[in-house]
């Protein structure tokens, strides 16, 4: 039964449109603003933006130090 719902799943997601295509036009090519950065920057939004990720990440590398040095202590633990 499960291999039948896969397989009534993969042909349902062959007849499914995420996107209407939408044409592409000269002014596309020539748009080189990007409203949402301009607005979060003259407000002063994007420093905050820039700042969070910075945290996130740096939280992320001294999780992932912490880590390597917890394992390093485990092998030396059981490799002697």
């Amino acid at each position: 039964m499960k291999k039948f719902i896969i397989i009534f799943l993969f042909f349902i997601s062959f007849l499914v449109k995420a996107q209407d295509k939408i044409g592409i036009t000269e002014e596309d090519y020539q748009n080189s603003d990007v409203q949402m950065a301009d607005k979060m920057r003259a407000e002063g939004k994007i420093y905050v933006l820039v700042s969070i990720i910075g945290i996130v990440l740096g939280g992320i590398l001294v999780y992932v130090i912490q880590t390597d040095r917890k394992i390093s202590g485990l092998e030396k633990k059981y490799n002697d």
